[in-house]
């Protein structure tokens, strides 16, 4: 037996010289002026001649002429030798009877010139063809084995020669090899079928040839009934086997395949696609198929990744209406492509948040001098419902109408409080003179009687009693005059947009999304949330809330030092305790009329400003998320401060 190399090697150069017989066949029938042949002078009559045998293996039998190896020849097997197709194709006689005796010399001797014409490709026509020879040895000695199977042999490659002949479309030839397997004894069958074959032949070439000439014109597959494809098609439907349609096919396919890839050349990517569905459905996964698929493939994937790269760059350039452009182009070559969908974040973040994320924390440097403003948290857009419900308990008409915000463009809030070291470095940096000490004091907490009391001393130097305050508690005793004055301030030194919160984006940020009572929930918290009227507090001499939430302790009388305790889910922190905070918005008395886009409701020359949030001496009621306040703006308290807005 021959080795599995061998055989490999076989197979493919079987395939290899297939396909160039079936191109060389096709080529001469249609178009014999390409070889510079006169189809008028060429012979309509093939030889009987088949080809040369493979070498025997064994003089014993007629059946030994073809190498095991060549049976499996690679495909097609139409167009494989039809010594091949025969031994692939042919079956043993069952009734073949048996032999009595040797085969006399005068037979041995006509059985010796059969192999040898066998060999030669002579099978049959001629007096000195195998099949001939064959014959006069049955006449001398019928029950002859060796003469018995040669004859059959002779019968199977005349057939296959014929199938191979109608599957290339040589009408003429199939028709004369015909004639002659008429000739041979036990043929009726085979001849019955190969007829049938040659007249469906005889039906469809003319129907072959017009499918080649319109594939030569270009029309493989348009327009619609006049294409070859169409043709190809009612040619297999007649003739299911036919070869000549089935390479038709692939030619056709390859037009429409090469269509494809002119389109992607112009980066027409849905045409691509049409192209590929119409090829598809002509001949399903072909080799050619798979190939400009794959290659369509990596031609998208290269567009679709350097569009994205030209988005990314747009959007690092801050060209955010090319950057989106660009992405589309590139979702829309590529809906799946890797990372788009990161760059689509990054492209909101863009547009609404200046590339920074919701709840990031940055902070900026001052541009002229050492330092750096408060940390800040972005703020998520969203809409809300601001104000309090009609039958929320100890809400007041200031807060109704309840009615619909919605922060557009994103903005960032102070994480804390603005600190007392924080304000000194601004009094220090620009001498500014906060009201405290201009006009003169602030209302600080009275140990003794538990109340708030004016004192002309107190400064925001000072804690919620008038004593000197540590740099990290929030600054109290500041006006909102104070307040504006540190934001301007924070504008110039940074070159960003510093502003007070409006009093629509402190509730916003203040629920963080909730809808609840409190942000933490509708009751007393059960956890440390904030710095609250706790009924478990005490001041230092024992004092407790007279009106305070059940079971809370805080640990802390008066204001406690900036985030010690948990921030809300924006990620802010005290901002519904420790200290109530200015905003921008004017006060107003009711929500009528109020901007829905989260602007401050601003009125030129008002006096009076909003004061939102609860303190570390606020009773319940006062830290509900809807509570307000309308405060004069030259008002200190220790209970009172700010925290500052960016906007992005």
């Amino acid at each position: 037996m021959p080795s599995s190399t061998n055989v490999a090697r076989q197979r493919a150069l079987g395939g290899a010289l297939g396909v160039l017989v079936l191109a060389f066949a096709l080529t001469y029938h249609f178009f014999p002026r390409v070889f510079h042949v006169n189809p008028d002078d060429v012979a309509p009559r093939r030889s009987m001649a088949l080809g040369v045998a493979t070498p025997a293996r064994s003089a014993s039998s007629a059946s030994t002429l073809v190498d095991p190896g060549e049976i499996d020849a690679g495909p097609p097997l139409t167009l494989a030798p039809a010594a091949v197709i025969a031994a692939r194709t042919a079956h043993r006689n069952p009734d073949m009877p048996k032999q009595k005796g040797e085969d006399p010399p005068e037979v041995v001797a006509l059985l010796v010139r059969a192999d040898k014409a066998l060999h030669a490709g002579q099978v049959a026509g001629a007096d000195d063809s195998a099949a001939s020879l064959y014959q006069q040895a049955l006449k001398l000695k019928p029950d002859s084995r060796r003469a018995l199977e040669g004859l059959y042999e002779s019968r199977a490659r005349l057939v296959a020669a014929i199938g191979q002949d109608i599957a290339v479309g040589d009408a003429d030839s199939a028709k004369d090899l015909l004639a002659t397997l008429r000739t041979l004894p036990g043929s009726d069958d085979d001849v019955k079928t190969l007829q049938n074959s040659l007249d469906t032949l005889v039906k469809v070439r003319p129907m072959l040839a017009q499918a080649a000439t319109l594939l030569d014109q270009g029309r493989a597959d348009q327009p619609d009934g006049g294409n070859a494809l169409a043709i190809y098609r009612q040619v297999l439907t007649l003739d299911p086997q036919n070869a000549v349609a089935q390479q038709g096919l692939l030619q056709v396919q390859r037009a429409v395949l090469d269509r494809a890839l002119a389109a992607v050349a112009q980066n027409d990517f849905a045409g691509a696609d049409k192209a590929l569905t119409e090829a598809q459905a002509i001949q399903a996964n072909s080799l050619a198929m798979r190939d400009v698929s794959a290659r369509v493939e990596g031609m998208r994937d290269q567009r679709a990744g350097g569009l994205l790269a030209q988005a990314r760059s747009a959007l690092d350039a801050g060209n955010l209406s090319l950057a989106e452009k660009l992405a589309q182009q590139a979702r829309d070559t590529r809906p799946d492509l890797p990372g788009l969908d990161d760059f689509r974040e990054r492209l909101v973040n863009a547009r609404l948040y200046a590339n920074y994320r919701p709840g990031q924390v940055f902070t900026d440097s001052f541009v002229d001098l050492p330092g750096k403003a408060p940390a800040m948290v972005v703020i998520p857009t969203g809409s809300f419902q601001m104000g309090a419900v009609d039958d929320e308990a100890d809400h007041s008409d200031t807060e109704l109408p309840r009615h619909s915000v919605t922060i557009a463009m994103g903005v960032a809030m102070g994480r804390t409080e603005v600190t007392v070291g924080q304000f000194r470095d601004f009094v220090r940096a620009s001498g500014y003179r906060p009201d405290s000490v201009t006009m003169g004091g602030s209302s600080v907490y009275d140990e003794r009687s538990g109340a708030l009391r004016d004192d002309g001393r107190a400064t925001w130097e000072d804690d919620y009693a008038g004593r000197p305050a540590d740099d990290n508690l929030p600054v109290v005793n500041v006006s909102w005059n104070d307040a504006k004055a540190y934001v301007d301030w924070l504008s110039k030194r940074t070159g960003k947009a510093y502003r007070l919160p409006s009093e629509a984006e402190f509730e916003y940020a203040l629920r963080a999304g909730t809808s609840t009572r409190y942000w933490w929930g509708d009751g007393a918290p059960d956890k440390r949330v904030e710095n609250l009227t706790g009924a478990l507090d005490r001041s230092r001499n024992g004092r407790r809330w007279s009106n305070a939430f059940r079971g809370y302790r805080d640990a802390y009388w008066g204001p406690a030092p900036v985030m010690s305790f948990v921030a809300n889910p924006f990620g802010l922190y005290d901002i519904n305790g420790n200290v109530s905070e200015w905003v921008a918005d004017c006060w107003h008395d009711s929500y009528l009329r109020a901007p829905r886009d989260g602007s401050a409701w601003i009125n030129p020359g008002c006096s009076a400003h909003v004061v939102r949030g609860g303190s570390w001496g606020s009773a319940p009621d006062q830290d509900r998320s809807a509570y307000r306040q309308g405060v004069e703006a030259t008002v200190r308290s220790a209970r009172v401060g700010f925290r500052v807005a960016r906007e992005l």
